[in-house]
């Protein structure tokens, strides 16, 4: 779940510009910019909401450009910062688990003990974590974009046409989760296909489970 914004300076994105500036005292704003994955004009925004904060301090420097450091006050924000990241981490993980858990013991309680996941990334790396509580087989994982994550010892597949040795599909895309459900609705049968709570998805009406 996305944590509370703050001044409209999300948590995440101020950890990692503190850690970035920390890194590299000669950052452009334009590096900056793309080492964030955000927008030249927002950066410049935040780098001066840092600023006035008392987080960051800004030197001129020749030609025509400056240098940013952390202050004694962006130090201690930035390990605050850290460690309720790592907090939210925490609670994201046992959260997960515990409801890839449930998931996956639902699938065999119905006698589907062969699983595919949708989505590469964190979530179904602690779904495969999971499935070894459960005695549920994991027999690939359909990644949702060319960079899907390589995920050890399962397929990598392409698209979310139904395997004919899977018995069922769980959803683990937390990029675009309610996309990725529609998509399966209109591949899989509704009741084969199992989503968790903290993805929030809407699910169709008739799905019958």
């Amino acid at each position: 779940m996305r944590p509370l914004m703050t001044d409209d300076l999300h948590p995440d994105t101020a950890l990692q510009l503190l850690q970035e500036i920390e890194r590299d005292e000669t950052v452009t704003q334009r590096s900056l910019a793309t080492r964030l994955g955000i927008a030249l004009g927002l950066t410049n925004a935040f780098l001066r909401r840092c600023i006035r904060k008392g987080w960051v301090k800004a030197q001129k420097v020749p030609p025509r450009r400056y240098a940013y450091f952390l202050t004694p006050q962006g130090f201690s924000e930035k390990r605050r910062l850290t460690q309720q990241y790592l907090a939210r981490s925490l609670h994201f993980y046992r959260q997960a688990r515990a409801e890839c858990r449930e998931a996956l013991l639902a699938c065999r309680a119905r006698g589907w003990n062969r699983v595919v996941l949708y989505g590469a990334g964190d979530l179904a790396e602690i779904a495969t974590l999971a499935t070894r509580e459960t005695g549920v087989e994991l027999v690939g994982v359909i990644v949702t974009d060319a960079g899907g994550r390589h995920l050890t010892g399962l397929n990598k597949l392409q698209n979310a046409t139904p395997l004919l040795d899977a018995d069922a599909v769980l959803l683990t895309d937390i990029t675009q989760p309610q996309e990725s459900y529609e998509r399966l609705v209109g591949a899989w049968p509704p009741e084969r296909i199992h989503t968790l709570p903290l993805l929030h998805i809407t699910v169709s009406p008739d799905r019958n489970q």
